[in-house]
Protein backbone atom coordinates (compact mmCIF):
# COMPACT_ATOMS: atom_id res chain seq x y z
CA UNK A 1 0.00 0.00 0.00
CA UNK A 2 0.91 3.23 -0.62
CA UNK A 3 -0.34 7.31 -0.31
CA UNK A 4 0.38 10.56 -2.47
CA UNK A 5 0.59 13.68 -0.84
CA UNK A 6 1.17 17.30 -2.33
CA UNK A 7 0.69 20.94 -0.89
CA UNK A 8 -2.42 20.11 0.23
CA UNK A 9 -2.12 16.83 2.26
CA UNK A 10 -2.91 13.37 1.40
CA UNK A 11 -3.98 12.80 -2.30
CA UNK A 12 -4.63 9.30 -2.49
CA UNK A 13 -3.71 6.02 -0.75
CA UNK A 14 -4.33 2.76 -2.93
CA UNK A 15 -1.84 0.20 -4.61
CA UNK A 16 0.39 0.03 -7.10
CA UNK A 17 -1.37 -0.13 -10.26
CA UNK A 18 -3.17 3.39 -8.99
CA UNK A 19 -0.27 5.34 -7.95
CA UNK A 20 1.63 4.30 -10.78
CA UNK A 21 -1.04 5.79 -12.90
CA UNK A 22 -2.47 8.80 -10.91
CA UNK A 23 -2.45 11.99 -13.64
CA UNK A 24 -0.17 14.05 -11.01
CA UNK A 25 2.80 11.57 -10.05
CA UNK A 26 3.03 10.64 -14.10
CA UNK A 27 3.50 14.67 -14.73
CA UNK A 28 6.14 14.65 -12.41
CA UNK A 29 7.65 12.01 -13.28
CA UNK A 30 8.31 12.76 -17.00
CA UNK A 31 9.44 16.25 -16.12
CA UNK A 32 11.62 15.68 -12.75
CA UNK A 33 14.53 13.30 -12.29
CA UNK A 34 16.28 12.59 -8.35
CA UNK A 35 19.77 11.97 -8.18
CA UNK A 36 20.69 8.82 -6.39
CA UNK A 37 20.80 8.65 -2.40
CA UNK A 38 23.89 7.76 -0.20
CA UNK A 39 23.55 5.63 2.99
CA UNK A 40 25.19 7.33 6.08
CA UNK A 41 25.83 3.78 7.80
CA UNK A 42 23.51 1.40 8.74
CA UNK A 43 20.90 -0.11 11.58
CA UNK A 44 21.04 2.86 13.23
CA UNK A 45 17.79 4.39 15.10
CA UNK A 46 15.91 7.10 12.60
CA UNK A 47 17.72 10.78 13.17
CA UNK A 48 15.25 13.04 11.47
CA UNK A 49 17.08 16.48 10.98
CA UNK A 50 14.92 19.50 9.91
CA UNK A 51 16.32 22.50 8.13
CA UNK A 52 15.04 25.85 7.79
CA UNK A 53 12.11 27.73 9.96
CA UNK A 54 9.22 27.02 12.47
CA UNK A 55 10.33 23.26 13.86
CA UNK A 56 8.90 23.72 16.68
CA UNK A 57 7.34 20.80 18.58
CA UNK A 58 5.66 19.19 16.02
CA UNK A 59 9.26 18.08 14.26
CA UNK A 60 10.70 17.13 17.70
CA UNK A 61 7.81 14.56 18.54
CA UNK A 62 8.23 13.16 15.41
CA UNK A 63 11.36 12.37 15.37
CA UNK A 64 10.95 11.08 19.15
CA UNK A 65 8.04 8.84 17.60
CA UNK A 66 10.09 7.34 14.22
CA UNK A 67 13.39 6.93 16.49
CA UNK A 68 11.29 5.00 19.16
CA UNK A 69 9.49 2.56 15.68
CA UNK A 70 12.85 1.80 14.08
CA UNK A 71 14.72 1.34 16.94
CA UNK A 72 12.64 -1.62 17.71
CA UNK A 73 12.94 -2.36 14.06
CA UNK A 74 16.54 -2.46 14.18
CA UNK A 75 16.75 -4.62 16.96
CA UNK A 76 13.76 -7.31 16.35
CA UNK A 77 15.55 -7.73 12.71
CA UNK A 78 19.20 -7.23 13.60
CA UNK A 79 19.95 -7.98 17.44
CA UNK A 80 23.11 -10.14 17.60
CA UNK A 81 21.90 -13.56 17.87
CA UNK A 82 18.00 -13.37 16.71
CA UNK A 83 17.02 -15.46 13.76
CA UNK A 84 16.77 -13.59 10.76
CA UNK A 85 13.14 -13.76 9.15
CA UNK A 86 13.35 -13.08 5.15
CA UNK A 87 13.09 -9.73 4.36
CA UNK A 88 9.67 -8.93 2.28
CA UNK A 89 8.29 -5.68 3.91
CA UNK A 90 9.70 -1.89 3.18
CA UNK A 91 10.40 -1.31 7.02
CA UNK A 92 13.05 -4.62 7.10
CA UNK A 93 15.05 -2.65 4.34
CA UNK A 94 14.70 1.04 4.45
CA UNK A 95 17.03 3.59 5.58
CA UNK A 96 17.02 4.21 9.67
CA UNK A 97 18.71 7.36 9.62
CA UNK A 98 16.31 10.21 7.44
CA UNK A 99 17.11 13.78 6.58
CA UNK A 100 14.06 15.92 5.78
CA UNK A 101 13.61 19.65 5.05
CA UNK A 102 10.84 21.83 6.70
CA UNK A 103 8.52 23.91 4.12
CA UNK A 104 9.64 27.34 3.44
CA UNK A 105 13.22 26.27 4.17
CA UNK A 106 15.35 28.20 1.73
CA UNK A 107 17.14 25.99 -1.05
CA UNK A 108 19.92 26.91 0.11
CA UNK A 109 19.80 25.80 3.53
CA UNK A 110 18.75 22.36 2.21
CA UNK A 111 21.46 21.92 0.24
CA UNK A 112 23.81 22.41 2.68
CA UNK A 113 21.89 20.25 4.74
CA UNK A 114 22.08 17.68 2.56
CA UNK A 115 25.70 17.88 1.30
CA UNK A 116 26.97 17.45 4.71
CA UNK A 117 24.79 14.80 5.60
CA UNK A 118 25.88 12.88 2.49
CA UNK A 119 22.41 12.58 0.88
CA UNK A 120 21.26 14.00 -2.67
CA UNK A 121 17.30 14.33 -1.68
CA UNK A 122 15.12 14.76 1.56
CA UNK A 123 11.33 14.69 2.35
CA UNK A 124 9.75 17.97 2.12
CA UNK A 125 7.84 18.36 5.38
CA UNK A 126 4.75 20.47 6.16
CA UNK A 127 3.97 22.32 9.68
CA UNK A 128 2.85 18.97 11.46
CA UNK A 129 5.61 16.97 10.28
CA UNK A 130 3.51 15.64 7.02
CA UNK A 131 5.23 14.73 3.87
CA UNK A 132 4.69 17.50 1.11
CA UNK A 133 7.49 16.64 -1.70
CA UNK A 134 10.75 15.78 -2.32
CA UNK A 135 13.77 17.82 -3.01
CA UNK A 136 16.94 16.69 -4.72
CA UNK A 137 20.05 18.99 -5.26
CA UNK A 138 19.83 18.33 -8.71
CA UNK A 139 17.32 20.73 -8.44
CA UNK A 140 20.02 23.88 -8.35
CA UNK A 141 20.65 23.23 -12.10
CA UNK A 142 17.53 21.97 -13.23
CA UNK A 143 16.49 23.74 -16.25
CA UNK A 144 19.36 25.86 -16.85
CA UNK A 145 19.49 26.44 -20.38
CA UNK A 146 23.20 24.85 -22.22
CA UNK A 147 23.93 28.62 -23.69
CA UNK A 148 23.91 30.19 -20.69
CA UNK A 149 27.23 32.08 -19.82
CA UNK A 150 29.39 31.50 -16.60
CA UNK A 151 28.18 34.60 -14.78
CA UNK A 152 24.56 34.29 -16.23
CA UNK A 153 24.66 30.63 -14.58
CA UNK A 154 25.89 31.69 -11.25
CA UNK A 155 23.34 34.83 -11.23
CA UNK A 156 20.35 31.98 -11.96
CA UNK A 157 21.33 29.55 -9.33
CA UNK A 158 22.09 32.19 -6.57
CA UNK A 159 18.54 33.59 -7.17
CA UNK A 160 17.14 29.60 -7.28
CA UNK A 161 19.12 29.00 -3.89
CA UNK A 162 17.35 31.83 -2.03
CA UNK A 163 13.83 30.41 -3.09
CA UNK A 164 12.00 28.37 -0.97
CA UNK A 165 12.09 24.69 -1.23
CA UNK A 166 8.45 24.62 -2.47
CA UNK A 167 9.29 26.13 -5.65
CA UNK A 168 11.44 23.38 -6.89
CA UNK A 169 10.41 20.27 -4.91
CA UNK A 170 9.10 17.06 -6.75
CA UNK A 171 5.18 17.04 -5.68
CA UNK A 172 3.15 15.19 -5.30
CA UNK A 173 5.19 12.32 -4.21
CA UNK A 174 4.25 8.73 -3.46
CA UNK A 175 5.02 7.35 0.06
CA UNK A 176 5.44 3.89 0.78
CA UNK A 177 4.12 2.48 4.19
CA UNK A 178 5.65 0.23 6.77
CA UNK A 179 4.27 -3.18 5.60
CA UNK A 180 4.27 -2.12 1.87
CA UNK A 181 5.89 -5.30 -0.08
CA UNK A 182 9.04 -4.94 -1.25
CA UNK A 183 8.64 -5.56 -4.98
CA UNK A 184 6.10 -3.34 -5.24
CA UNK A 185 8.24 -0.09 -3.91
CA UNK A 186 11.01 -1.44 -6.70
CA UNK A 187 7.99 -1.52 -9.09
CA UNK A 188 7.42 2.03 -8.67
CA UNK A 189 10.99 2.95 -8.72
CA UNK A 190 11.08 1.52 -11.54
CA UNK A 191 8.37 3.00 -13.23
CA UNK A 192 8.22 6.47 -11.91
CA UNK A 193 12.62 6.70 -12.47
CA UNK A 194 12.58 7.50 -8.88
CA UNK A 195 15.74 6.61 -6.55
CA UNK A 196 14.17 5.98 -4.09
CA UNK A 197 10.75 6.53 -1.72
CA UNK A 198 9.75 7.92 1.78
CA UNK A 199 8.81 5.25 4.50
CA UNK A 200 5.96 7.08 6.27
CA UNK A 201 2.85 6.38 9.11
CA UNK A 202 -0.75 6.60 8.69
CA UNK A 203 -0.12 10.74 9.27
CA UNK A 204 2.38 11.12 6.76
CA UNK A 205 5.13 11.44 8.94
CA UNK A 206 8.27 10.03 7.18
CA UNK A 207 9.96 7.22 9.59
CA UNK A 208 12.48 6.09 6.78
CA UNK A 209 14.12 6.16 3.20
CA UNK A 210 13.74 3.05 1.08
CA UNK A 211 16.62 3.78 -1.97
CA UNK A 212 17.73 2.00 -4.59
CA UNK A 213 20.77 0.89 -3.47
CA UNK A 214 18.89 -0.08 0.32
CA UNK A 215 16.74 -3.04 -2.11
CA UNK A 216 20.56 -3.75 -3.98
CA UNK A 217 22.50 -4.18 -0.56
CA UNK A 218 19.57 -6.28 1.01
CA UNK A 219 20.08 -8.99 -2.81
CA UNK A 220 23.91 -9.08 -1.83
CA UNK A 221 24.52 -8.59 2.09
CA UNK A 222 21.56 -8.93 4.22
CA UNK A 223 19.53 -12.43 5.19
CA UNK A 224 17.08 -13.99 2.33
CA UNK A 225 15.24 -10.85 0.28
CA UNK A 226 12.36 -12.49 -1.10
CA UNK A 227 10.48 -9.77 -3.93
CA UNK A 228 7.73 -13.04 -4.98
CA UNK A 229 5.76 -13.30 -1.76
Amino acid sequence: MFSVYGTSGKILTGGLEQVRDLAPVQAVARTRAVAPTARQGDLTPSTVVLAGVGQGGAGSGMASGASAYVAHEALAAYAGDTQRQVLTQVHQLMSRKLISVMSGAPLRSAMRMMSRAGVAQAPVLGPMGEVRGLVSRGDLTRGLADDLDEIAEMMVIARRLAAPVDDVMWTPVPVAQPDTPLREAAQLLLDLGLPGLPVGDDNGHPIGFLSRSDLLRGMTHEPPLDLWT
